[in-house]
């Protein structure tokens, strides 16, 4: 059954305690932007909660001057920012230096996604995440997150395995247990809950204790949300997009993460073990249509940092 949720005249009723765990599971989440989606918002602070975490996506190609000073501005609206730090798109050392300097200086910056970035090559001489976190230039750091593959990542494994992704988590759980930063992993969208409630479980399996920020899509056009999904690589869960995009009473629909965020909270709530810490969103549908859906959802918690 597809795990995802469309408007329409009537929905089913919800079981009862389930806005108690969606509101639980939503509290603490965090959201991406970019220089040139975050332009686009006024103020923040009438969509966000107060303390909310907001990454900067690093695309290949945006000056470095643009995300330092996206991150002053969300810093100074009150929010702690997380930039990326894409290890293939940095040209060398020095340069990492410059960046974590700017960052440091400029934006008050303390967190850092960590990861390999979406380009298939090095441009410089970073290939890894953890070729960047075995540099020491983090140290001092509160917070660093490094990614994570519900669905496998074929950059990584080409064969479709995920040999090489799990050999990675767990060496990214070994450099936490001897870093004083906290550390999690923040994952690529997906649209299935059972999956990646397999895989989470498999990462305990494996000895892998990072908590997990699982990603979601926020609300978009399902024609939008198709597009990213191919161009991000997301896996076989992108097979209940193009079924429903079959059907063209559903095409022109807009998608909602309502089913899946649900189901994934009440596996939570039911098992209060479980490594989903958090969950982080993707704005495919725009920042402010995600965080109004967040508010309908969230609770009290919910509550934009102007309002509150």
């Amino acid at each position: 059954m597809a795990l995802l949720n469309f408007r329409r005249k009537e929905t089913p009723a919800e079981p009862a305690g389930a806005n108690a765990a969606v509101e639980a599971f939503l509290k603490g989440y965090s959201i991406e932007v970019m220089p040139r989606t975050a332009e686009k918002v006024e103020d923040f602070r009438a969509l966000l909660p107060k303390g909310t975490r907001v990454y900067i996506a690093h695309i290949d190609g945006t000056p470095i001057e643009e995300m330092v000073a996206t991150a002053k501005r969300l810093n100074a609206e009150g929010f702690p920012v997380m930039p990326h730090f894409p290890a293939r798109i940095i040209k060398d050392r020095a340069t990492l230096a410059d960046w974590i300097a700017r960052y440091k200086g400029e934006a008050d910056v303390k967190q850092g996604l960590i990861l390999a970035g979406g380009v298939s090559h090095a441009e410089g001489e970073f290939d890894s995440s953890m070729q960047l976190l075995e540099t020491g230039l983090f140290d001092g750091f509160e917070r660093l997150h490094v990614a994570g593959h519900p669905e496998g990542n074929k950059d990584i494994d080409p064969d479709g395995s995920d040999r090489m992704v799990m050999e990675a988590a767990r060496w990214k759980t070994a450099f936490a247990e001897r870093t004083d930063a906290k550390m999690a992993m923040a994952t690529q969208f997906c649209f299935e809950a059972k999956p990646v409630i397999a895989w989470v479980n498999r990462l305990n399996a494996e000895g892998v204790k990072l908590p997990v920020h699982i990603g979601v899509a926020g609300p978009a056009k399902l024609q939008t949300l198709i597009k990213f999904a191919i161009a991000c690589g997301v896996g076989p869960s992108l097979k209940v997009l193009q079924k429903r995009a079959m059907d063209v009473t559903k095409l022109l629909l807009p998608y909602e993460p309502t089913e899946v965020v649900a189901e994934l909270a009440a596996h939570k709530a039911a098992n209060h073990g479980f490594g989903i810490e958090s969950v982080h969103f993707f704005p495919l549908g725009g920042i402010k249509a995600n965080a109004t859906w967040v508010i309908e959802h969230g609770g009290k918690s919910a509550v934009p940092a102007a309002q509150s």
